[in-house]
């Protein structure tokens, strides 16, 4: 296995927003090429299935919520998560997200995995959670939140995978890894 050369040697911006920062980089590629690649730069963010039940459950029921998407042309059902704030852990994160939108708070989480949401042009990470001991919290949604709160059984959401109805990678990711790898039976 070669080293890896590849390097920035230089960044353009072209749009600092409030969510992502686009720029073009001039890289050197690890063949000590050269090329220019578009990055958005992201702070990275947290997701959490809400589990109703432990981990030993066959089948619990889960939180998810319907959320207004404009690029996905509507709502979509997704997991809990959000953007990380200035000063905060990837575990506070998720507790806050969790809160925010479904809800509810977690008496505990356990972590499940880091995913790369779109290697190709973003540097986005996002860290998956599961959430259980749930108690009642107080929604806070933001002002471009539009979103609807739905408890299904595991096996639904899975089935819901299946078929399509869930697109959203960072949900499937999280409900998927879940059920595979930490909850037992369900599905």
């Amino acid at each position: 296995m070669s080293e890896d050369r590849s390097a920035c040697i230089d960044t353009r911006v072209i749009h600092d927003g409030r969510v992502v920062h686009l720029g073009v980089d001039t890289v050197r590629f690890p063949d000590g090429s050269v090329g220019k690649l578009e990055l958005i730069r992201h702070r990275g963010a947290a997701a959490v299935l809400p589990v109703l039940g432990g981990e030993g459950d066959s089948d619990p029921d889960i939180i998810l919520v319907r959320q207004y998407r404009y690029a996905a042309g509507g709502f979509i059902y997704e997991v809990p998560a959000g953007i990380i704030e200035p000063g905060e852990s990837w575990e506070e994160c998720a507790r806050r997200e969790l809160e925010e939108e479904a809800g509810v708070r977690a008496g505990r989480l356990t972590r499940l995995t880091t995913i790369h949401t779109t290697p190709g042009f973003t540097n986005e990470k996002i860290h998956l959670y599961a959430a259980f001991d749930l108690e009642r919290g107080v929604t806070r949604p933001d002002d471009d939140e539009f979103i609807r709160i739905e408890r299904l059984p595991l096996s639904r959401a899975l089935e819901m995978a299946r078929t399509g109805e869930i697109t959203d990678g960072k949900s499937l990711v999280t409900i998927l890894f879940a059920a595979r790898f930490l909850l037992s039976g369900a599905g």
